[in-house]
């Protein structure tokens, strides 16, 4: 997911944080400000589609299984895997969120500036 959706410059320090269990708050517990995503695979969502049935209904028509991996500020859901509507439901409480779908391909993302489609065709 870093690797696709994220801007270059900041995927060696990106993966070096989240793979080291000790240093990935450094990352995590700055995601509801996150400004790095590459705009040539990031979709702001229009406001009529900022709710969780909504995220997820679209998701689905794009090939997103049922169940996501999330990385996200709220701890109760960061580095699981788990169903999407439950993953969207928790993100849409306004932690910093990374849910992805399909590996490289299909993810989205939650913070302060707003909720994305990252999508790689």
């Amino acid at each position: 997911m870093i690797k696709a959706f994220i801007v270059s410059r900041k995927h060696p320090r990106m993966i070096s944080l989240l793979a080291n269990q000790n240093r990935r708050d450094a990352i995590v517990n700055k995601l509801s400000h996150f400004r790095d995503l590459d705009p040539r695979w990031a979709h702001r969502l229009l406001p009529s589609i900022h709710n969780a049935s909504a995220i997820e209904e679209l998701l689905r028509s794009k090939g997103a299984p049922t169940i996501c991996y999330a990385i996200s500020e709220d701890s109760s859901i960061d580095g699981r895997f788990l169903p999407l509507i439950d993953a969207l439901t928790t993100a849409d409480s306004g932690f910093g969120t990374f849910l992805s779908c399909i590996p490289g391909r299909l993810a989205y993302f939650e913070g302060e500036d707003g909720r994305f489609l990252l999508e790689k065709h």
